[in-house]
């Protein structure tokens, strides 16, 4: 059985599930406040050249002008495939950027000239983003290089002959006038992923070209794929069944995004209607709960504990209620293997990333370790992230590492708890808030009188009049009723009510 998407859209915050034999198996937020600029392309006008600092300011529409270094200009495209290392341009990857040393940013630049750049660096404080002539579109087992012929492997792929395979079978399939680095994610890859992801990049890259004849600078040429399109592009190349979306502006885009870059999902899109809210409906909403909590029980009676530090992520399983029915150590081992499963599963779930320790219940049997090791390792090979694990200790102790791919779940929708000094998590206030403009829509036909009240606590209210507040009047006309909000001091940060008047 193959995989269904979920999309939730709205105006704030789109929410993506990937369901995997109609069970859910990761979710991603997308919270429009948070997103930043980085990797994005603009056709930009250099407004200053500085020659004392070998650098040029350059106009890309944002509020303050980029910053691009001369080292960051593309000289002689020639010379730039030769320097080219094959490392992969990504996160921890180290990639020797070419310099135009020699070059005085005055006879590379003059103002008033259009260049085309990307972000590699967010606008900070008084400081507006970095920018660099070296465009790159990271894909996710491929990154193109625009008018580059060479072809590269990531470093972290160490067996020569796999990268030998890789290498061959990108340069075969490649068109003329562009360059790839090969990923550490396409280790193992087939010839038709590789080409899928490939044929999504140079087709991304065609367009880009199309829109920048015809676009003034300073102008967004492209703009780093969102959630939604993400998701499509990294799945582009596995069974999906089909795709589920709530609402009408995200299924056009949808519809637009299939036909020019994967056609091939076209037909699983579909435009979800029913009165019950979607994550409800295919029991995500739930999950979401769930995946938030640090006890997770086990059908037998055991549970595991998943405490997440700075350091580190330390998983605990214990028996719990179950007792069995044989001797003490049966109940251990089932217990361990019901572990596994639901393990993997909340990592996956949660996005957890880096280190992790996970605690078994001791065994006696070598015998027994090995069969739960043997187990954990089956469960992380349907895991799309990379994972490196050692073998279980006499202790009964796994050391693994999962590859961070973007924010766990808990650091986007949770912050330390004010009432317990940080010890434990709480919703976060824009969790909250969007949590209430959703039970509103639920509820808003069903309440008494032309108004809503809200109660909650004074902070969620200063959220809603201030940030949130554009969003609150769209909630407004939306319901058509007017929104009036309370604050109570004596009300958890979390609680609220809704009240017809």
């Amino acid at each position: 059985m193959g995989s269904d998407i979920i999309i939730n859209a709205n105006e704030f915050e789109t929410r993506v599930a990937i369901l995997e034999n109609r069970q859910v198996s990761e979710i991603s937020v997308d919270r429009i406040k948070d997103r930043g600029v980085t990797g994005n392309i603009y056709k930009g006008k250099v407004v200053r050249v500085l020659p004392g600092m070998q650098a040029a300011f350059v106009e890309i529409g944002q509020e303050r002008a980029a910053f691009l270094h001369a080292s960051d200009i593309v000289l002689d495209m020639g010379e730039y495939a030769e320097m080219l290392s094959a490392d992969e341009i990504n996160g921890d990857d180290e990639f020797p950027m070419i310099t135009s040393s020699g070059h005085a940013i005055e006879d590379l630049l003059k103002e008033g000239q259009e260049v085309l750049v990307q972000v590699t660096k967010e606008p900070i404080g008084t400081k507006g983003a970095r920018v660099t002539a070296y465009i790159t579109l990271p894909g996710r087992m491929l990154v193109l290089m625009p008018n580059l012929v060479k072809v590269g492997v990531s470093r972290r792929i160490q067996k020569t002959e796999e990268r030998e395979r890789l290498r061959g079978i990108v340069t075969s399939l490649k068109p003329a006038g562009v360059g790839f680095i090969v990923r550490t994610a396409a280790e193992g890859a087939t010839e038709q992923e590789i080409s899928q992801d490939m044929d999504f990049l140079v087709r991304l890259w065609d367009s880009i070209k199309k829109r920048r004849p015809r676009s003034r600078a300073p102008s967004l040429l492209y703009a780093e794929l969102d959630l939604t399109f993400r998701v499509l592009r990294d799945l582009y190349n596995t069974d999906i069944e089909a795709i589920y979306v709530d609402s009408k502006d995200e299924y056009k885009k949808l519809v637009d995004f299939t036909k020019k870059f994967t056609p091939g999902l076209k037909d699983a899109l579909t435009l979800y209607e029913d009165e019950e809210p979607i994550f409800e409906h295919f029991g995500v909403e739930m999950e979401i709960n769930r995946a938030l909590g640090k006890k997770i029980w086990l059908k037998s009676g055991g549970y595991i504990v998943i405490d997440q530090t700075e350091a580190l992520t330390a998983i605990d399983v214990n028996t719990g209620r179950f007792v069995g029915r044989r001797n003490l150590e049966d109940t251990i081992v089932k217990t361990n293997m019901e572990a596994v499963q639901e393990v993997v599963y909340q990592l996956k779930l949660r996005n957890i990333g880096g280190l992790i320790i996970i605690d078994f219940i001791d065994m006696e049997k070598y015998a027994n370790r090995k069969k739960v090791f043997s187990s954990l390792e089956e469960a992380l090979k349907e895991d799309r992230a990379k994972t490196t694990i050692l073998q279980i200790s006499e202790l009964g102790l796994v050391e693994m590492t999962r590859k961070r791919t973007r924010d766990n779940l808990a650091s986007i929708m949770t912050e330390p708890c004010p009432y317990c000094e940080g010890k434990g998590l709480i919703k976060s206030l824009r969790t909250i808030v969007y949590d209430i403009f959703r039970q509103v829509k639920r509820e808003a036909s069903a309440l008494d009188g032309k108004r809503i009240v809200l109660m909650v606590h004074p902070k969620v209210a200063d959220l809603l009049y201030e940030e949130e507040r554009e969003y609150l009047e769209g909630l407004e006309k939306q319901i058509k009723k007017k929104v009036v909000v309370k604050t109570d001091y004596n009300m958890h940060q979390e609680q609220y009510q809704i009240m017809g008047l």
